[in-house]
């Protein structure tokens, strides 16, 4: 310190001499300096540039292997020495201004103490410290914290690299250096706080300057970094529900099952279950393995309400645990069992990754729907598991096609079913069926952009109306969820009308069975109405949702699309004017959708009536496979 400060003190002296004026001296000696830095200033810059360049890669990445620290470390520190990238260097600027400004400090003490010297700028003396001379010298630091602020606005919106900062970060710097600026203008000579805007205010001319000499958007691929960004944010949103920072027992619950899960050692099958909701997608297996094998089913939900709770108080054998999607990350690749079953998508490809711990174990996907794979999942769904359970060939030929286009290892396909399908069959034909003389139709609609709530639907009541059904709109529950207010307003809107009825109440599917006729767009319900009762379906032809934009490079036109005018009819939205013509007709057509849907049922879905048997027959058979394995190692 004691050779810069005779450093600064000479180049200070120097100053001086050509201005003889102290505040022009340190104005003067603020811009040398930025000349003397700017080599430093420009490689901080390109710098900056580099890692911005880099940062869509980088997203990428960490979205890729989201929730492994590890792994991202290891790769984003790759990149780094292949773009030959520090990221130390970002931090030079602020410790070189901190040691020039307490070497600074020093100069102007010593100055100060010359009599030769005359410290009068504009009227104000620049050795005064304003928490000791008080009076108006209290704007010095009011007005070092104005120009740190104006600095800080300029980085966040145009230095290449605090622009794509967070906003935490953003604001975050910017309260450190307003207050760092107020703290020192307070206590320091008001000559140090005079540098300190100069600096401030050139550092502002400067980082434009920069821009112009090496622009940044000559080198970053802003359109793909924004993409990046957006695949960051869907995973960053995973588990966000706000929850109390200290004693929330859902936290104490969660750690607690998180322990008591790796406690128990040679774990053989464990399902996983995203909501409450899921279980009935697993129902029929886990009750057939229950009352054919002494198998402990080892059960995760991610929902502290869970139906399985109070099932696993009546059942021993079920052993059930709360942990949520962030916890589930690092339970995942820590994984020990061996056979995990989901309904849940993205193995690999999104949040949940294959353990760490056990290369062996098998990877099981039961599909929650009975249509296409291949357009209503992300590209490569399901590419990651080992085995998946088909409901009928159109799931086996899609799968089968897409490892041949992409040159896939081939995965076990199991001809498995659809055993809610089964059961909700079994339970409709032990209904007790009511004939009504008025025709009731049920608008069921998808949850996505532009369903036939938000585009269509008071045309469609319209013309229904008119025919004189009775009509139940039940909406989406996810679309209830998001828009409960609009939806209440359509509530009250027909309440006193005798032939339309808003549900938003899905505690009972009654509705569902006891409809002569479902209208829809895009959702799976049509399957389950259509199959369980083998009632006719009117789709409209609203925009397709299609989760995969490559679903055309497999040979295979998904059922989603060509079925809809096999169980039904459909009708694109200029063809409105002729809803209640073709609902008149499918439902005078009844008879013969019956033993036509009868036969598409047959043909679509594998091992009708018991597939729950076929799935826990698969299991058991791996699961003892897989001991006799061990045994012989």
């Amino acid at each position: 310190m004691n050779i810069l400060y005779q450093a600064l003190a000479w180049m200070m002296s120097l100053c001086y001499a050509v201005c003889r004026n102290y505040g022009m001296a340190i104005i003067l000696f603020t811009f040398i300096s930025k000349i003397v830095l700017l080599p430093v200033s420009i490689w901080v810059q390109k710098n900056s540039i580099k890692m911005v360049k880099m940062q869509p890669e980088i997203n990428f990445l960490k979205a890729k292997h989201f929730g492994d620290k590890d792994t991202i470390a290891e790769e984003q520190s790759k990149i780094f020495k292949r773009e030959k990238y520090n990221p130390l260097v970002s931090t030079v600027p602020l410790v070189i201004q901190i040691v020039l400004l307490m070497g600074l400090i020093e100069v102007i003490k010593s100055g100060m103490n010359d009599p030769e010297i005359s410290m009068d700028f504009l009227g104000v003396q620049l050795s005064l410290v304003p928490s000791i001379a008080g009076g108006w010298l209290v704007l010095s630091p009011i007005i070092a914290a104005v120009s740190a602020w104006l600095l800080c606005v300029a980085q966040n919106t145009s230095n290449v690299l605090q622009s794509e900062q967070s906003k935490m970060n953003k604001y975050g710097t910017m309260i450190f250096s307003v207050g760092l600026s107020l703290y020192l203008g307070w206590f320091v000579a008001v000559g140090v706080a005079l540098y300190w805007v100069a600096s401030n205010l050139m550092a502002i001319i400067q980082l434009y300057l920069l821009n112009y000499a090496i622009n940044p958007k000559k080198y970053v691929d802003y359109e793909e970094l924004e993409k990046s960004k957006k695949a960051l944010e869907e995973l960053g949103g995973i588990g966000s529900e706000k929850r109390r920072r200290f004693g929330d027992p859902e936290a104490k619950r969660e750690k607690a099952d998180y322990k008591r899960f790796f406690s128990v050692v040679n774990k053989h099958l464990v399902f996983y279950s995203e909501s409450s909701g899921f279980y009935k997608y697993y129902k029929g297996t886990i009750e057939y393995l229950l009352e054919h094998t002494n198998l402990v089913i080892h059960y995760i939900t991610s929902d502290p309400n869970d139906a399985i709770f109070a099932l696993s108080e009546k059942e021993s054998r079920i052993r059930a645990y709360y942990i949520g999607e962030k916890k589930l990350i690092t339970l995942m690749m820590k994984m020990d069992a061996d056979i995990v079953v989901m309904t849940m998508p993205d193995l690999e490809t999104f949040h949940i990754k294959r353990s760490y711990v056990r290369k062996d174990i098998e990877y099981l996907f039961i599909n929650h729907g009975m249509g296409s794979i291949n357009l209503t999942m992300r590209t490569g769904s399901v590419d990651h598991f080992d085995t998946v359970f088909c409901v009928g060939k159109h799931q086996r030929e899609e799968i089968e096609k897409t490892e041949q286009v992409y040159h896939l290892e081939p995965k076990h396909l199991v001809d498995w079913g659809y055993s809610l399908l089964d059961e909700m069959r079994q339970s409709y034909a032990a209904s007790k069926k009511q004939i009504e003389s008025q025709k009731q139709i049920l608008i069921a609609p998808s949850w996505q952009q532009d369903n036939i709530v938000d585009s269509c639907l008071e045309t469609i009541l319209e013309r229904l109306r008119e025919k004189d059904y009775k009509i139940v709109v039940r909406p989406h529950p996810q679309h209830v969820r998001h828009k409960r207010e609009k939806l209440e307003l359509l509530e009250e809107k027909y309440r006193l009308d005798d032939h339309i009825e808003v549900q938003l109440d899905f505690s009972s599917n009654s509705t569902v069975f006891e409809a002569d006729l479902m209208v829809t767009d895009w959702s799976d319900v049509a399957y389950e109405y259509a199959y369980t009762t083998q009632k006719p379906v009117l789709f409209i032809n609203t925009p397709m949702k299609v989760m995969n934009p490559e679903y055309e490079k497999i040979d295979v036109v998904p059922v989603n699309i060509f079925m809809r005018d096999v169980i039904g009819r459909s009708l694109n939205l200029d063809e409105l004017e002729k809803v209640g013509d073709v609902a008149q007709s499918l439902l005078q057509d009844a008879d013969k959708y019956y033993d036509k849907i009868g036969d598409i049922v047959n043909e679509y879905v594998y091992n009708l009536g018991h597939s729950s048997e076929v799935g826990a027959k698969y299991i058991i058979s791996q699961l003892q496979k897989k001991t006799k394995e061990r045994k012989e190692k």
